[in-house]
């Protein structure tokens, strides 16, 4: 058997926002861009923008980067620019925390400065490490845990961070136009990706997680006079396995997994600015097509990074009634160079985990 490629799991969300991401909106200053009702009026081609945040702000899920902090030019904040004339300073950096917009981010900030747009939060309760673990087989995941570490963090912490953030962005840029945007829902409650193994109750709690760290932005973001944007209205019926995504499921790249893809942007632009997702659906280019090979391939990639066959989980399948034999065996299938052999084995697997679940009844 050739040796497999085992790239940390965890770089499947190495993007990662927070439980979920972003959209509504006004301005000042130096323009008259729409107001949150979506009045247009006048734009000024030299209006300053700074564009802060983690990576539902970067545009990961594009499939676009452009550097180490991904960056799109198909993120929602390079959209608006583009359609408005703004003159962008692109801050938002893939995986950045709230620390990470104190000291990296807010210094881009200035009296000159006219808008300001971020999503923060996700990262700071674990977003990459939540979504990986409960993406795991039911006999491995521990799915509530963490969770609940993400849900301690966000309600013992994370409320004096986003006071901070929100207090140097007052004092970078006294007069500008603030916009933080909360997190969408990533589920639907069906789990169409034969590589992940979430459960219903999981992806609920999940979202109740979103809903949970959305309404502490909200609070955070009006209290200190600013406009909250909420995505979850413009992104209803566009979750993970919905007939139109807008957020992508487990992708390859795998860097691409459970963030907004390029409609899902234009979506966020038009919350963020009303008016601006013609001008942005039009300069968008079609999203590369992935073969099948290799989708199967990015498949088996991130199963195979699971270590599923390791002494610690052959053990833990063995103490699930799952015979240790036959994850070894569907193991050696996933690393096969035949895309239906692969197929058959990832299949196989979503049953075992299906009939775990409903031996042990649902988790989360």
């Amino acid at each position: 058997m050739k040796t497999p490629r085992r790239s940390p799991l965890t770089t499947l969300l190495a993007a990662p926002a927070g439980l979920a991401l972003a959209l509504t909106a006004g301005l000042s200053a130096q323009a008259d861009p729409p107001s949150p009702d979506g009045a247009a009026s006048a734009q000024a081609n030299d209006t300053s923008y700074v564009a802060l945040g983690d990576s539902f702000s970067a545009g990961t899920g594009t499939r676009a980067s452009t550097d180490d902090c991904y960056r799109s030019p198909y993120g929602y904040p390079a959209l608006i620019a583009n359609a408005q004339g703004l003159d962008l300073d692109y801050q938002a950096c893939s995986g950045a925390t709230t620390a990470d917009v104190l000291n990296n981010q807010v210094g881009a900030l200035s009296p000159q400065t006219d808008l300001v747009t971020m999503t923060i939060g996700g990262n700071d309760l674990g977003f990459a490490d939540v979504i990986t673990e409960c993406a795991l087989p039911g006999w491995l995941s521990n799915c509530t845990g963490a969770i609940n570490g993400g849900l301690s963090v966000l309600r013992t912490q994370l409320p004096a961070r986003y006071d901070a953030v929100l207090g140097a962005i007052d004092s970078g840029a006294p007069s500008a136009d603030v916009r933080i945007g909360g997190y969408p829902l990533l589920f639907n409650g069906k789990d169409c990706n034969l590589l992940t193994f979430f459960s219903g109750s999981e992806m609920t709690r999940l979202n109740a997680a979103t809903h949970e760290l959305n309404t502490l932005v909200q609070q955070k973001t009006t209290g200190a006079g600013h406009t909250f944007v909420d995505p979850r209205g413009a992104f209803a019926g566009h979750a993970v396995c919905d007939n139109v995504e807008w957020i992508n499921g487990l992708s390859w790249p795998i860097v691409e997994s459970f963030h907004p893809n390029r409609a899902g942007n234009v979506g966020y632009a038009e919350v963020f600015w009303p008016g601006t997702a013609g001008a942005a659906t039009s300069s968008m280019p079609a999203d590369a097509a992935t073969s099948r090979a290799a989708r199967v391939q990015a498949e088996a990639d991130a199963v195979l990074a699971m270590d599923l066959d390791s002494r610690a989980n052959l053990r833990a399948a063995a103490g699930a009634g799952i015979s240790p034999a036959t994850i070894t065996d569907l193991v050696q299938r996933l690393d096969s160079a035949d895309a239906e052999v692969v197929t058959a084995a990832l299949e196989e697997l979503s049953v075992l985990d299906e009939r775990y679940e409903a031996r042990h009844g649902a988790r989360g």
